[in-house]
C-alpha cells in the first residue's frame, strides 16, 4: 500500500482507483488508528467497526467491476451531531438515545459517493463551546500537543484528520466550530454558505447560524468533500445554487483586493490578537502581497451584531436541548443558556433574525471596496484542556469570547468563511487565518486558498511525534 496515515482523500482515491491498496485495507487500519489513539488523542464518540469493514469489502468488489465514484471506498469520519443510521446522536451528551433510523442528508449523500464512514467523532455538548472536553467522554485533544485542545466543537473531526486517522471528517460550524479547530489543529476548513450542505432532518438548525463543512489538510481534499456532500433535501429552507469546489481550487484567483481586518467586532473583553497570532496572520498577509493581491487594513462596519447573535444561539440551544430526554444531565451551564433560550425566544429571536439583511447590507458594504476580508480566526492559540473546567456560564462565555471573537458574525450572515494554517507558535501550536467574502462566494475563496497552499505548502507539516503507540516519526 502506497498511502501513509497522512495521505489525503484524493490520495486515498488514486491508490483504489489504481489497485495499490482495497477498501478493506483502509477502512480496517484507520480503525486500528482510530482505536490505538483513544487513550491520547480520543478523537472518537462511535465508531463502526465491523459494519464499516463489511461496507469496505463491498467497495472492493465494486471497485474491482470497474465502478468509480467520488470516495468509493474510501474511509471517512463525521461528527456526533450528524445522523447515521444504527448510531445514536448524542451531540457530546451524556445519557442514552436510540440509534438513528436513517441517515441525515449530508451523510446519505457520502454513502452516495461510496464513501465508508468509520465513525462518529467528539464534540462538546451540543457545539457551544471551543473546546471538545465533557463528562460524557472525556478530553478529546490536540495532536500537536495533547496538553491543549484542538479546539470546538467540531474538535473531534479536526484531531481524527490532524493525527492522520481518517483523511477527513465532516464538522459543523455555529460559531466558528469548523473554522476554529482547523486553526488550532492546522488544517483547512471551510464554512459554506448557508444552506451549502443540508443539515436535514434539521431545516433550519440554530436559527440559521449552523451549516456542515469539511476539515482537511488541503485545499483539494476540502473542496472534494465539500463537492461531494452539497446539496439541498426537499425539505430544506435554504437552497442556494451548487458550485464546483474542486474545480475552484484549481484555478487562479486573479488579483484581488484583501482587507486585513483586526479589529473584532463589540464583545465587551478588550480582545486583541495574542502576538503569536498577529505575527503569523501578518506572514500569511504579507504572503498574499507577495503573490500580487492588494491587501490593506481595513474594518466592516459589524455594528452591534451581538446583539442579534445571542438570541439565536441561545434559542437554538434550547431547542436542541429539549429533544435530549434527560435534561437533569446536562452541563449546569448548558440549562443556563436553556433559560436563556427560553427567555429570548419568540419575539425577540424573530427581531433578531429579522436584521439580518440590513446586517448584509452594512457589513457587506466592505465589498463594494474589497473581494475578500483575511482575518485571524481566533485571537489566541489553543487554550490548555482544562482551562474551562469549573467556570460559571457567564465566566465560560466570557473566555470564549476573548478567545475566539472573530468567527461568529459570519454565521449571522450565513455567509461562507474559510480557515487556512497560518503558522506555528514558538511552542509548535498550531495558529490560523479565516478567508471571508460575500454570499455564495466559496469558490473565490477557495482559489485563494489553494494558491496560498501551494506557496507556504503548510501540508508538509505534521504533528511532531508519533501519536499512536508503534507508529513512526514522520520527518519534517
Amino acid at each position: 500500500m502506497s498511502t501513509d496515515e497522512f495521505g489525503g482523500l484524493a490520495e486515498h482515491v488514486r491508490v483504489l482507483s489504481d489497485g495499490q491498496a482495497s477498501s478493506e485495507e483502509l477502512v480496517t487500519n484507520a480503525l486500528k488508528r482510530i482505536e490505538a489513539s483513544q487513550s491520547t488523542i480520543n478523537a472518537f464518540r462511535w465508531t463502526r467497526g465491523e459494519r464499516a469493514v463489511d461496507e469496505a469489502r463491498d467497495a472492493d468488489r465494486r471497485l474491482a467491476a470497474g465502478e468509480r465514484l467520488p470516495l468509493l471506498g474510501v474511509p471517512v469520519a463525521v461528527k456526533d451531531d450528524t445522523d447515521v443510521a444504527g448510531l445514536p446522536t448524542l451531540f457530546g451528551c451524556s445519557g442514552e438515545l436510540a440509534p438513528a433510523e436513517r441517515d441525515g442528508e449530508a451523510v446519505r449523500r457520502l454513502r452516495a459517493a461510496g464513501a465508508v464512514i468509520v465513525g462518529k467523532t467528539n464534540s462538546c455538548e451540543l457545539g457551544q463551546w471551543p473546546f471538545t472536553e465533557g463528562p460524557a467522554f472525556g478530553a478529546t485533544r490536540n495532536p500537536w500537543s495533547t496538553d491543549h485542545t484542538p479546539g470546538g466543537s467540531s474538535g473531534g473531526s479536526a484531531a481524527a484528520v490532524a493525527a492522520g486517522l481518517v483523511p477527513a471528517a465532516l464538522g459543523s460550524d455555529g460559531a466558528g466550530s469548523v473554522r476554529i479547530p482547523a486553526a488550532w489543529s492546522h488544517l483547512v476548513g471551510i464554512k459554506p454558505q448557508r444552506g451549502r450542505v443540508s443539515l436535514y432532518p434539521y431545516a433550519d438548525a440554530f436559527q440559521g447560524l449552523a451549516v456542515n463543512g469539511p476539515l482537511a489538510r488541503t485545499v483539494a481534499d476540502a473542496a472534494l468533500l465539500l463537492d461531494v456532500v452539497q446539496g439541498p433535501h426537499a425539505e430544506d429552507l435554504h437552497r442556494p445554487d451548487a458550485i464546483d469546489a474542486s474545480a475552484a481550487a484549481r484555478r487562479d484567483p486573479g488579483r484581488l483586493r484583501i482587507a486585513l481586518a483586526w479589529r473584532p467586532p463589540l464583545t465587551l473583553t478588550r480582545t486583541t490578537p495574542h502576538p503569536e497570532v498577529r505575527r503569523a496572520v501578518t506572514a500569511l498577509a504579507e504572503a498574499l502581497a507577495g503573490l500580487g493581491h492588494h491587501v490593506e487594513e481595513a474594518r466592516p462596519r459589524y455594528g452591534l451584531i451581538g446583539l442579534a447573535f445571542v438570541p439565536r444561539a441561545t434559542t437554538g440551544i434550547a431547542e436542541v436541548a429539549a429533544l435530549h430526554p434527560d435534561p437533569a444531565l446536562l452541563d449546569p451551564r448548558t440549562r443556563a443558556a436553556m433559560r436563556h433560550g427560553r427567555t429570548l425566544g419568540g419575539r425577540v429571536v424573530r427581531a433578531a433574525r429579522a436584521r439580518e439583511a440590513s446586517q448584509h447590507r452594512r457589513i457587506g458594504a466592505i465589498f463594494d471596496s474589497y473581494d475578500v476580508v483575511l482575518t485571524p480566526t481566533t485571537a489566541a492559540p489553543p487554550p490548555r484542556i482544562g482551562t474551562f473546567d469549573g467556570l460559571s456560564a457567564w465566566r465560560t462565555d466570557a473566555t470564549m469570547a476573548a478567545a475566539c471573537p472573530y468567527a461568529w458574525p459570519w454565521n449571522v450572515l450565513g455567509w461562507p468563511g474559510v480557515n487556512v494554517p497560518a503558522g506555528l507558535t514558538t511552542d509548535g501550536l498550531p495558529v490560523g487565518a479565516q478567508l471571508l467574502g460575500p454570499a455564495g462566494s466559496e469558490e473565490r475563496l477557495i482559489s485563494l486558498a489553494a494558491q496560498l497552499e501551494a506557496d507556504r505548502r503548510w501540508y508538509e507539516k505534521r504533528p511532531p511525534a508519533p501519536l499512536i503507540p508503534g507508529s513512526v516519526p514522520v520527518e519534517q
